[in-house]
């Protein structure tokens, strides 16, 4: 995976698993993330098994139906920006990955023509 070597100082959080729910990827900021879970020895770990079922359905029903789920959290003072959605192989969903953005409180909304 040399070509992805940039994203391990990525300014944001970068997350990969397969279609079982298997980490196959995290960058550096992910795993200073999920510090206190383990860090960037998630990889090759279940991360179903760090979920709530509702959560762990929906993750598996995006990876069935091909499908995005976006939102904003806050959390300790920090609001974020989190982008969930397939990726790809062969033409085929090959599992998820997760990119957690750390973004302003307030922040300007354009409409382009």
């Amino acid at each position: 995976m040399k070509e992805f070597e940039w994203l391990q100082n990525y300014n944001a959080a970068v997350t990969v698993c397969d279609l079982n729910g298997i980490v196959l990827f995290m960058n550096n900021k992910a795993g200073k993330t999920f510090e206190k879970w383990g860090g960037l020895d998630l990889i090759g770990k279940c991360l179903f098994d760090c979920h709530q079922p509702r959560s762990v359905e929906m993750m598996k029903q995006m990876m069935q139906n091909n499908s995005t789920n976006t939102y904003t959290i806050e959390k300790n003072g920090v609001k974020k920006l989190i982008y969930q959605t397939p990726w790809i192989k062969n033409d085929q969903v090959a599992g998820m990955v997760e990119i957690s953005i750390e973004i302003p409180f307030e922040m300007p909304h354009f409409i382009r023509s």
